[in-house]
C-alpha cells in the first residue's frame, strides 16, 4: 500500500491550520485466507493475459452473451475507451481485481446492447412520463441508504431494486415482480463481495432485493463518477470533468423508462449522493423532482466514508489510495464548498418549496417516524399512519451494525477544531448537531 505518511510540515502540531487526511491511519481488515492466496498466484503469472480487459475482448464477449451486436449512440464509446486505459495503466488490479473487473464490464456491456434491443422492438418506451420522482440526494454516509430503504416500504413508491439494476432486460412486470428469477442471480452474484472482504457487511447490506442508488444502473453509459468511487484512475477523472453531465442524465431517464414501462407507481423513490454537486443539471432532466438532502456531522461524515471507500478500493487492488482519487472529498476543502453550494440553491430558489426536504440524521435516528411525516409535508406528499407503522415494522427488523469510528489522538482535536471552522456556516444554516 502507498505510503501516505505526513512529514514535518505537515504535521498537526507544527501546522494546526492543515486539515488532517484519515486516509494515512486507514488500515484494511486482513484479507480472507484464499482471497490472499489468488492475489498472490496471480503476481507469479501474466495477469493481463489471464483476464484481459481490452476492448474488443469485452466488446466479443457481450455480443456472443447475448447474440446482439447494436450498442445504440456512439456517445459511450470515447469514455468507455478513456475508462479501461486508465483502469489498464492506472488502476494496479490484482488478479481478483481484474476478475471482478471483467465479470463487471462485460455485464455492463450486455446491459447496454440489451436495453438498445428493447427501445428498437418498442419504441413506445421512449413515450413514458416520469412524474415528481423523489430523489434522496446528500452526501454517502449521511444516512441516505436507511431513509432511502426506509421510505421503500411506502406502496406508492416505485424503487429500483439490485436484481433489475443488474438485469433490466426483459423490463420486470408487476405480476411477477416478488417471484423473478433474476433475483437470486443478482443476490449470488453480489454477495461475492462480502466473501472478499467480510467487514462489507457491517458497512453496506448487499442484496438481490434491496434498494439501490441510481450509481449502480449508470455503468453502461460509462460516464459516471461512480467508476471514480470504484476505482484510483485519474487520468478518467480528468476526462470525466470536461464531460457533459447530461449524457449520464438522460442515459438515467432511458433506464427509469425502460423499468416502468409494464410497472409504474406515482412516485420513483431514488437516490444518487453522487449528484449532490449536479442539482441544477439534474432539474434539467426532472424539473418536478423532489429533492431529500440528508444532513449530519461532517466530521463523523469523513471518518466514514474513508472507512467504507478504502474498503471498496480495496476489493480489487493492494494499493486503495494510491491514485490520490477522492482528494476532494476525503479533505474539508472539497466537501465544505459542496455545502456552499446546497446553501447557495437553497437562497436563490433552485431548491423551492414543496420539492426539498432537509432531514437530520440525527433527529431521523432520535424518531424516524416524526422526521418522515415533517419531510413528506415538507415535499407535499399525501401521510397518513399507516407509513409510520411500516417505517417502525422495517427498523424493528433490520439487523444493527457498525461502520466503524475513528479513535482520535489529543494532536487531532487541533485539526478537528480547523475542519469544524470549514463547516460551521453550513452546520448553522441547517442546523446539524455536534457528533465529536
Amino acid at each position: 500500500m502507498a505510503d501516505r505518511k505526513t512529514d514535518a510540515k505537515t504535521d498537526p502540531m507544527t501546522d494546526p491550520k492543515k486539515a488532517f487526511d484519515r486516509r494515512e491511519r486507514w488500515q484494511p481488515a486482513p484479507r480472507p485466507e484464499w482471497v490472499a492466496r489468488i492475489n498472490a498466484e496471480g503476481e507469479l503469472f501474466d495477469k493481463r493475459s489471464i483476464v484481459p480487459l481490452d476492448e474488443n475482448s469485452l466488446l466479443a464477449a457481450a455480443r456472443e452473451n447475448t447474440g446482439l451486436s447494436d450498442f445504440g449512440d456512439d456517445g459511450w464509446i470515447e469514455h468507455f475507451r478513456v475508462l479501461i486505459r486508465a483502469i489498464e495503466e492506472e488502476a494496479r488490479l490484482n488478479l481478483m481485481g481484474r476478475i471482478l473487473t471483467r465479470i463487471d464490464f462485460v455485464s455492463y456491456l450486455e446491459t447496454r446492447l440489451r436495453i438498445q434491443d428493447a427501445y428498437r422492438r418498442h419504441p413506445e418506451i421512449e413515450d413514458e412520463v416520469i412524474h415528481e420522482p423523489v430523489m434522496i440526494l446528500g452526501h454517502g454516509r449521511t444516512g441516505t441508504t436507511i431513509l432511502h430503504e426506509v421510505l421503500s416500504t411506502d406502496p406508492r413508491f416505485r424503487i429500483v431494486k439490485r436484481w433489475e439494476a443488474m438485469f433490466p432486460c426483459p423490463p420486470p412486470e408487476e405480476k411477477t415482480y416478488l417471484s423473478d428469477p433474476r433475483i437470486a442471480v443478482a443476490d449470488a452474484r453480489i454477495k461475492v463481495f462480502d466473501r472478499v472482504t467480510p467487514e462489507w457487511t457491517a458497512m453496506h447490506a448487499f442484496g438481490g432485493e434491496l434498494p439501490v442508488e441510481c450509481a449502480e444502473y449508470l455503468y453502461a453509459c460509462f460516464l459516471s463518477n461512480v467508476f471514480v468511487f470504484s476505482f484510483q484512475i485519474p487520468s478518467y477523472a480528468e476526462h470525466l470533468a470536461k464531460q457533459d453531465v447530461g449524457y449520464t442524465i438522460r442515459w438515467h431517464q432511458r433506464f427509469l423508462k425502460l423499468l416502468q414501462w409494464k410497472f409504474k407507481r406515482k412516485h420513483w423513490l431514488l437516490k444518487n449522493p453522487l449528484w449532490i454537486d449536479e442539482i441544477p443539471r439534474v432539474l434539467e432532466t426532472y424539473p418536478d423532482a423532489k429533492i431529500v438532502l440528508t444532513h449530519r456531522d461532517p466530521i463523523t461524515v469523513g471518518d466514514s466514508f474513508v472507512n467504507v471507500m478504502g474498503t471498496i478500493f480495496w476489493w480489487r487492488t493492494d494499493d486503495p489510495w494510491g491514485g490520490g482519487m477522492l482528494d476532494a472529498l476525503v479533505m474539508a476543502d472539497g466537501r465544505a464548498a459542496t455545502q456552499q453550494n446546497l446553501m447557495r440553491w437553497m437562497e436563490d430558489g433552485t431548491l423551492r418549496p414543496g420539492f426539498v426536504s432537509n432531514v437530520l440524521y440525527a433527529d431521523f435516528m432520535r424518531d424516524p417516524v416524526d422526521t418522515t411525516r415533517r419531510m413528506y409535508a415538507d415535499l407535499r406528499l399525501p401521510w397518513d399512519e399507516s407509513i409510520g407503522r411500516r417505517v417502525r415494522d422495517y427498523l424493528d427488523a433490520k439487523p444493527k451494525g457498525s461502520h466503524g469510528k475513528f479513535e482520535y489522538a489529543k494532536a487531532d482535536a487541533v485539526q478537528i477544531a480547523h475542519e469544524r471552522r470549514q463547516f460551521q456556516a453550513y452546520q448553522d444554516y441547517f442546523g446539524v448537531p455536534n457528533e465529536v
